[in-house]
């Protein structure tokens, strides 16, 4: 993040996320008020998105793997619920619309983001007209100047109760320190608590055919101020989360995205190439 500049990738994933209902069969994931929370000229490139039948498949894949993140996070947190957890925290929130449209009055929401990013939110909530519900807390947070821990309690999370974190389309933006400083709050937390996220394997890890369209999107978030830096091999980031006290953990290639939620018709959408994988990890 730049000071005084909001996060353009989390208008471009909301814009994903407003597209896929009406692009995908079948569509895995729904957000009512995903269309309403973009810029106006966010809404028209997501109308227009839908629009586009000769769209690049590389562009429906990635959409898909943003829609299969946010339902895989979802879903997780409905276990967390039902197994007692009433504090959900989602990290880097850009647009993400669950906190005003929960449905559960006992779980509290925590929104962490750059201050920027968060009083853009807060304006295009205020334009859409959609409510801030009391079950709802925004935690504004400059790593440079803040710690996770301290941003969160000033905004009432109990640190003694266990909590599930949402941490969509972060982790390959920040260096290694800044992530496992993150996880090790987390491992850190009472029994119950855990963590969903998504990573992206090395360059080196790629396909030919899939390098080329990986160094496509690097360059091109690179250019906004926002490159890639943290790559994961599975095997060792596994090691790393036992290592914080992480028990039960889950990682998903694109096969098993695949798997879960269209099952294995040739002719069902798939996320994109091998790169992006989607974990789990519980206390």
């Amino acid at each position: 993040m730049i000071d005084g500049r909001r996060s353009g990738t989390a208008e471009r994933v909301a814009i994903r996320r407003a597209a896929h209902p009406i692009c995908d069969r079948p569509a895995i994931f729904e957000d009512p008020l995903a269309m309403r929370i973009l810029s106006e000229e966010g809404a028209a490139r997501a109308r227009a998105e839908a629009g586009d039948q000769e769209q690049h498949p590389w562009l429906r894949g990635l959409r898909i793997f943003i829609a299969a993140r946010s339902r895989f996070a979802e879903e997780e947190l409905t276990l967390a619920v039902e197994q007692g957890v009433r504090q959900y925290v989602v990290l880097g929130a850009g647009l993400d619309t669950f906190a005003y449209r929960n449905p559960l009055a006992e779980l509290r929401v925590f929104e962490v983001d750059h201050p920027d990013t968060q009083a853009w939110k807060r304006e295009r909530l205020q334009h859409a007209e959609i409510a801030i519900p009391d079950s709802m807390r925004f935690a504004p947070i400059d790593f440079e100047r803040d710690t996770l821990a301290h941003g969160l309690e000033a905004a009432g999370f109990r640190r003694g109760e266990p909590a599930f974190f949402s941490w969509l389309g972060v982790v390959p933006y920040l260096t290694r320190d800044a992530a496992f400083a993150t996880l090790s709050f987390v491992g850190g937390l009472p029994r119950g608590s855990g963590v969903v996220f998504d990573y992206t394997i090395p360059r080196e890890s790629m396909g030919e055919a899939e390098r080329r369209t990986f160094d496509a999107l690097a360059e091109r978030v690179a250019r906004a101020g926002e490159p890639f830096r943290l790559f994961f091999e599975p095997e060792e980031l596994a090691a790393e989360l036992r290592r914080l006290r992480f028990t039960k953990i889950e990682d998903m290639d694109s096969a098993a995205i695949r798997s879960r939620w269209f099952g294995e018709k040739s002719g069902e959408p798939r996320p994109h190439g091998r790169s992006g994988r989607l974990l789990c990890a519980w206390v």
